[in-house]
């Protein structure tokens, strides 16, 4: 499974589809996307994560840690992720959210999609 994060991200373990009537606005700076996430756990199935306002993510995907950085590069959540040891690299992702629910979008937007839920 991947996981795709964006985190939040991106690509760690299975990807959902969004609903039909799904609303979700995409979020263009750095400061709403520290105001949507900051003291909020990112999570679905299997997946747990943290992103800091300071520029970390961590948790847990499936049994394995997930470590990583992220930085906020021309409207882009662009993040370097590490699943149990393997290292997913570098990825700037589209970050939209509707509510509790927020979506990354691997490939600045023409890749894969994770929607997760802010607790």
């Amino acid at each position: 499974m991947r996981f795709i994060f964006a985190l939040a991200a991106t690509a760690v373990l299975a990807l959902s589809a969004l609903p039909a009537a799904a609303e979700y606005a995409r979020i263009q700076s750095k400061s709403d996307f520290v105001a949507a996430v900051n003291g909020k756990r990112l999570t679905r199935p299997l997946v747990d994560l943290r992103v800091t306002s300071g520029g970390a993510i961590s948790g847990k995907g499936a049994v394995w840690e997930v470590t990583g950085t992220w930085t906020w590069k021309d409207g882009f959540f662009c993040r370097t992720l590490v699943w149990g040891g393997k290292d997913l690299g570098y990825n700037c992702q589209v970050v939209m959210r509707d509510g509790a629910k927020i979506r990354f979008t691997s490939d600045k937007g023409t890749g894969e999609s994770a929607v997760l839920t802010l607790r």
